[in-house]
């Protein structure tokens, strides 16, 4: 079967005036991910692990850059969510640490960090001026996902737009517009051969490193793009 792999147009010189636009979206990795197809001996019967989510999950943020000067690149932070009835007026060290995790890995994908997030893919420094701009305008391309249009983006928007960096939302239900999906679906169905864990822990630290495989992979490919539409005389 031939994979979709998304598209992306590398820098030239002569392109200082471009923008820089990437995808964002989100992605959720349960404990057990799905089985496609497998193989066994003729006559054996096949067994494959199953772990009961059992309210645990990961979630993922992911910006995947399809033009300008560091096209190909791939950023990405996840944080992963524990069982309700654990948490609850609670201290997080505990359940965190009952999945391998540190306390501040566990949560969800709230406005305040979607904020966070869209500022490190914008590339802004840690300690930056109020005044701080991009040295190129950038186009997040993203779906109508609450989270995308919760007061805490509506609020930073203005600071955003300053900078350079322009929201674009899609139209509804069409994830097929966003060069990201494809990214999603190679990591969940190919390159994570174990497909069961026991812990949020090893499953986030098997899903972080396949995504740093597929980043490091993205920029290659992109740095071996060749311009195939030659412009007309």
């Amino acid at each position: 079967m031939k994979r979709h792999t998304p598209s992306c147009r590398c820098w030239k010189k002569g392109d200082e005036g471009a923008i820089d636009l990437c995808h964002l979206d989100e992605a959720g990795f349960a404990m057990t991910l799905p089985t496609s197809y497998s193989w066994s001996p003729v006559g054996e019967r096949l067994t494959i692990a199953y772990e009961a989510p059992a309210g645990r999950r990961l979630n993922v943020l992911g910006a995947y850059f399809s033009h300008g000067p560091v096209a190909g690149k791939f950023v990405f932070e996840g944080w992963a969510k524990v069982p309700e009835r654990e948490t609850k007026g609670k201290p997080l060290a505990g359940p965190a640490a009952r999945q391998g995790l540190p306390a501040e890995a566990v949560g969800t994908i709230t406005g305040e960090r979607f904020v966070a997030f869209l500022w490190k893919v914008a590339g802004r420094p840690a300690v930056a001026d109020a005044d701080w701009q991009r040295e190129r305008p950038l186009w997040i391309v993203l779906d109508n996902y609450s989270v995308h249009k919760s007061e805490e983006v509506r609020a930073a928007l203005p600071a955003l737009q300053r900078a350079g960096v322009q929201l674009w939302y899609l139209p509804p239900y069409s994830p097929e517009l966003s060069d990201i999906e494809p990214i999603w679906r190679s990591v969940k169905h190919h390159d994570l051969p174990q497909r069961s864990f026991e812990l949020l822990g090893d499953l986030k630290h098997a899903v972080e490193g396949a995504l740093a495989k597929k980043a490091a992979a993205l920029r290659v490919a992109c740095g071996k793009t060749d311009h195939l539409l030659p412009l007309a005389a």
